[in-house]
């Protein structure tokens, strides 16, 4: 089995599709140059695993101080505690995120979807409003709000080596009104990442799409989809 998949030059898929266990998100790593960043990391049960294959990019592990949660479903944070601890790193979220993030409120979570136990854990950074944006290196990690899945989703991009490379996890869905999804909001989201015209789409549990255009066929299909709902 792969340990990692390089996606672009400082871009790397480390956890979910094959590389740790089926339940857990696409996690992703962002290694700015002398500072680096993971996106979300995995259910949980396979957080060993996601940690080897940070090890297995060859970066620094010293230089990844950020773990960039894009919204508090279990598959998404239940490996926070363990890489935070590994990394000594700071965990960066949504404020409207912070009840399943730090509470753990197991109707937000969704943790026992998945039959597993989440650690609450500490945000560090708690980003708020519309869009914000984090020095990375040598890059900036631009963090816009996009609410829709979740109310505190948010959907990070990066202008590196000449490509836009958009984390739009779980652009797909589901809905659920437990979470405090919102159809509304999510096409009014969907219309923000198009507008970014991102050269390649790092999905949360569907894989990689890239150039621009599959990007955006991606993104409409769904917006298609739920055109009636």
């Amino acid at each position: 089995m792969a340990k990692v998949k390089e996606i672009t030059a400082g871009v790397y898929q480390v956890g979910g599709d094959g590389l740790s266990r089926a339940e857990d998100c696409c996690v992703y790593l962002i290694d700015g140059g002398g500072e680096s960043a993971l996106i979300d990391a995995g259910a949980g049960r396979s957080a060993s695993m996601i940690w080897s294959n940070i090890i297995a990019t060859g970066i620094d592990v010293s230089s990844l101080k950020h773990i960039v949660v894009t919204h508090g479903h279990i598959d998404h944070i239940g490996g926070l505690a363990f890489l935070k601890e590994k990394l000594q790193a700071q965990v960066i979220a949504h404020s409207l995120e912070l009840p399943a993030i730090e509470e753990g409120l197991p109707q937000l979570t969704a943790a026992s979807w998945y039959g597993v136990t989440y650690e609450k854990v500490k945000v560090e950074q708690v980003l708020k409003g519309e869009e914000q944006r984090l020095k990375l290196g040598q890059v900036e990690l631009i963090c816009p709000h996009t609410p829709g899945h979740t109310p505190g989703g948010i959907s990070p991009y990066v202008d590196i080596t000449g490509k836009r490379v958009l984390f739009g996890q779980d652009i797909h869905g589901p809905f659920n009104q437990q979470w405090g999804s919102d159809l509304k909001e999510w096409r009014i989201s969907m219309q923000k990442l198009l507008e970014l015209e991102a050269d390649i789409l790092c999905e949360g549990h569907f894989g990689i799409y890239s150039p621009a255009a599959a990007v955006r066929k991606y993104i409409e299909g769904y917006l298609r989809q739920y055109s009636r709902k």
